[in-house]
């Protein structure tokens, strides 16, 4: 078979150390009956340890060259191919719990995460491969470097947790930046739930808007001195510095300030 060409438009970077490649599935503990969810198979390096163990598997591929591949291997008939872009696809036309797993693109990799956060409630588990920095921020803890609006928006949904930490040289080409996989697990709200998420989600995304500046000023549209008091919150603090529980009870506050 043809070799295949990474394609920088699509953020391609195949997985080929096959140690981490049985760690990952390893992880995922795909039993026959799973409903599976792969997003990005490429070269199937994930995809055929995973076909192994499933009775059928999903993919969901943008490039048309690997789609015509994967309809070429042994196993292919236990694939459903979903051809087009993961930020465009209906993961409500598969039904049942699902399972989902991936080498995420790096230059998609945050808006599909917060497009996911929207279907939790129809997830076991997730399990991915991003950028080491990117998993850093999603689960960083309050006063740290790596602490923000990712990290506060997605604990909102999943209890998460960095599993492996994979070097460059475990993919082809060889990606300028460190990976990692971490599995995401929806627990519903973890932090606190939000009477009206919008609020909530605008609420966070201000407060992280300029990082430098005291939550006072980043939330000057939205709440008083005395809104941040009343949850416990010091006016003088920056956004890194509260809790993400703390951000789910200040919009609340504010939202029953306006009833």
């Amino acid at each position: 078979m043809k070799e295949h060409q990474a394609r920088k438009r699509f953020g391609q970077n195949f997985l080929q150390d096959t140690r981490i490649i049985a760690d990952i599935v390893n992880a995922v503990r795909p039993q026959p009956l799973d409903t599976v969810i792969e997003i990005g198979p490429g070269l199937a390096a994930i995809t055929k340890p995973l076909a192994e163990k499933l009775n059928r598997l999903h993919v969901i591929e943008i490039d048309r060259d690997i789609v015509g591949r994967l309809k070429t291997l042994p196993f292919a008939g236990k694939l459903v191919i979903h051809e087009g872009d993961v930020l465009q696809f209906d993961f409500n036309s598969i039904a049942g719990k699902k399972k989902i797993v991936g080498n995420l693109p790096y230059n998609i990799s945050t808006p599909l995460l917060f497009r996911l956060s929207e279907i939790a409630d129809d997830v076991v588990d997730m399990h991915f491969m991003l950028q080491k920095e990117v998993v850093e921020r999603m689960v960083a803890a309050p006063k740290t470097n790596d602490y923000g609006r990712l990290g506060v928006m997605l604990q909102y949904f999943f209890e998460m947790e960095k599993l492996i930490d994979v070097p460059p040289e475990s993919f082809d080409p060889a990606p300028k930046v460190d990976s990692a996989v971490v599995r995401m697990i929806p627990l519903k709200h973890r932090i606190g739930r939000a009477q009206d998420f919008a609020h909530f989600a605008k609420l966070v995304k201000l407060a992280f808007h300029q990082r430098r500046k005291t939550i006072r000023n980043n939330l000057k549209e939205l709440a008083a001195d005395e809104d941040l008091q009343a949850v416990g919150i010091n006016p003088q603090d920056r956004a890194e510095h509260i809790a993400p529980e703390k951000y789910v009870e200040l919009s609340n506050y504010l939202v029953q300030k306006a009833v």
